[in-house]
């Protein structure tokens, strides 16, 4: 696996694109460091990282399982520390579904998806990061 970053700018602005796919992500720094608004932040970057690394896995096995899934949307927040480098310390992911779901398939289903599949969760975790979810079905 590589990716590839190019410099847009004489600031701190980037694109990033996969190898194996022809798809470009804009990241940019805080204006602290000459950020001007023009990407996502690299700790940002990581939660969408773990939020769809942990959602993948979790509609997959809820497909296996026959659950009617409408629409899923998270939400991933996270507290940094004080210290520098302000690495995560928390991160919470809350799953909100619609569908024709069984709640308890629902809750083994991101269980699995978080804690045994998502391999984000487990580079987080290996370093201290606490991480827990909820999941809500309306």
């Amino acid at each position: 696996m590589k990716v590839e970053l190019q410099r847009k700018n004489q600031a701190v602005h980037f694109e990033a694109k996969g190898t194996a796919t022809d798809v470009t992500v804009k990241i940019d720094g805080s204006p602290e460091i000459g950020g001007e608004g023009l990407g996502v932040r690299p700790m940002e970057l990581v939660l969408m990282a773990l939020g769809s690394c942990s959602s993948l896995d979790l509609l997959a096995i809820l497909k296996k399982q026959r659950q009617q899934v409408d629409d899923l949307q998270m939400e991933v927040s996270a507290t940094r520390a004080d210290a520098i480098p302000a690495v995560f310390k928390t991160i919470h992911i809350t799953f909100k579904f619609k569908g024709d779901l069984d709640q308890k398939k629902v809750e083994k289903a991101a269980e699995l998806a978080v804690k045994k599949y998502c391999s984000v969760h487990d580079m987080l975790a290996a370093g201290g990061v606490e991480i827990t979810y909820s999941v809500e079905i309306e």
